[in-house]
């Protein structure tokens, strides 16, 4: 989700998920949007951002009803936000 400048990501299914544990070992990944691709690391968000990403979701994913926005606004979920940030690889490696 956008929030200012800024992307977040959560997992729905909580910290136990395969997915989450694996952005939390490995600390960076890949994103793809509008056919373009781009290196991240994760990075733990300031939970103050939350009601802004709650907000984010609820209005994107609101038509699809409560049990859906409830679980990824839900705090299984948003303890597990988390900002995405451009990764700049080292040009020397």
């Amino acid at each position: 989700m956008r929030v200012g400048d800024d992307l977040y990501i959560r997992s729905v299914n909580g910290p136990g998920s395969d997915w989450y544990r694996g952005t939390r070992a490995n600390g960076r990944g890949s994103v793809h949007a509008g056919g373009v691709t781009k290196d991240v690391s994760f990075e733990d968000a300031d939970g103050a951002v939350n009601y802004q990403v709650d907000a984010a979701y609820r209005h994107k994913y609101g038509r699809y009803g409560a049990y859906i926005i409830g679980a990824i606004t839900g705090p299984q979920a948003s303890c597990t936000t988390m900002r995405l940030v451009p990764r700049v690889e080292d040009a020397g490696n």
